[in-house]
């Protein structure tokens, strides 16, 4: 099979075409020699904030001579971006070639599976020092759970999504990502609410919350601060990023790794992510988000505030998501918003329907394409920003649009 082939192929296998569960993973890793026994690894679950931790994460090791792999889900701009070592995606040959690998073990896997088993296969015969890797959903029963050789576990906030598959409680949902928590010796949990950190407390007593009395703002525009008597200035926008930097410091700290102030600060001050509350132009100013979900659409509102009402919104969303509490809690801060249509995904609000339920919280048109969108956008937003948010696949299409 040649690359286009590779990809239709793990495509076909879809997300959900199988019971959750562990043993399959399981039984394909142990006939490709169990790698996974082989990484040691940071786990990192959570609602919102997991990319941005294992960003971060992966670039402090890095920048401190550490080879290191990262595995996070989704991709933004390329299909190759969830297997990354040193921020290099794996090449198009090697993907073929594990994929190929894989498929030979013949078990019937998830699309995510089959990733995982490349990916941790991928890491073990490239002799990585340590792994970043970032759960695809849930955690209890997540391919990535597979890990049997962690130094760390990260708890990003834990919020209302995927509802249907890992409960509608806060605290159904923190069981199933505390499932991650299996065996591993550091525990790091940030910006939990009272229901979550209840849950977390039962299953690992010794799991860490920063201390945010510790944490002084000096510049909350340019996200500087000072922790623990040091000053960081961070590279990723929102101020929330702040609190998702501290569980960066705080792991690395309990990690049992050396690595000196300078290389994290230089690491934190350039860390990137596409499509997290990113200037994809200055003038009109457009930012792009991936936020799609109500504890998304908090952090988001945020930052809109800083913008007294007057920002223009380009949204569109998925409609197994819980879209109208996104929708009230971000499009009050928003001038006017245009629906679309998230291109090919059958899960997306059509634009008239998202513009049905956008109306009751701010004035809303619809768009045919997102190019109109952008158009519309262009003419009425003055000297007022564009955002661009919704949905990561409504920020990866634009991107590539933009970019």
């Amino acid at each position: 099979m040649n690359y286009n082939d590779t990809l239709n192929f793990i495509h076909s296998l879809g997300n959900f075409s199988l019971p959750a569960g562990l043993d399959r993973i399981k039984t394909v890793l142990d006939l490709l020699g169990n790698p996974q026994k082989q990484l040691k690894a940071i786990h990192i679950a959570g609602t919102n904030g997991k990319g941005s931790v294992s960003a971060m994460l992966a670039n402090i090791f890095k920048t401190a001579g550490y080879k290191t792999g990262l595995f996070i889900s989704p991709y933004i701009i390329d299909f190759r971006e969830r297997i990354q070592i040193n921020g290099e995606y794996i090449s198009e040959s090697d993907l073929i070639e594990y994929a190929e690998r894989v498929r030979k073990t013949e078990i019937t896997l998830t699309e995510f599976e089959f990733i995982t088993a490349i990916a941790f296969l991928y890491f073990k015969e490239q002799n990585i020092d340590i792994l970043i890797c970032e759960t695809g959903l849930g955690g209890r029963l997540d391919a990535t759970n597979s890990l049997e050789n962690k130094i760390a576990c990260v708890l990003t906030k834990i919020g209302l999504d995927h509802t249907a598959i890992l409960g509608d409680t806060i605290e159904q949902i923190t069981e199933e990502k505390c499932g991650i928590l299996r065996d591993c010796p550091t525990v790091v949990a940030p910006g939990q609410e009272r229901k979550a950190l209840n849950i977390i407390a039962q299953r690992d007593k010794n799991a860490f919350i920063p201390n945010l009395k510790e944490l002084k703002i000096t510049d909350r525009k340019n996200n500087i601060y000072i922790y623990k008597g040091k000053e960081y200035a961070l590279s990723l926008k929102g101020e929330f990023q702040i609190e998702n930097s501290l569980a960066v410091l705080e792991t690395v700290e309990r990690s049992g790794y050396d690595i000196s102030y300078n290389v994290i600060y230089e690491a934190l001050a350039s860390t990137f992510i596409p499509a997290r509350m990113e200037t994809v132009s200055d003038n009109p100013l457009i930012i792009l988000d991936g936020a799609h979900n109500p504890d998304g659409a908090v952090k988001l509102a945020e930052e809109l505030k800083r913008f007294n009402g007057e920002a223009v919104a380009i949204i569109g969303m998925m409609r197994d998501k819980a879209f109208e509490d996104f929708l009230k809690t971000a499009l009050i801060h928003c001038k006017t918003a245009i629906a679309v249509t998230v291109t090919g995904n059958p899960r997306s609000l059509s634009a008239e329907e998202l513009k049905a339920t956008t109306e009751k919280y701010c004035k809303c048109v619809s768009a045919e394409s997102y190019f109109a969108a952008l158009e519309t956008a262009k003419n009425i937003c003055g000297n007022a920003p564009i955002f661009i948010f919704g949905s990561l696949y409504l920020a990866a299409d634009i991107r590539k649009m933009l970019k």
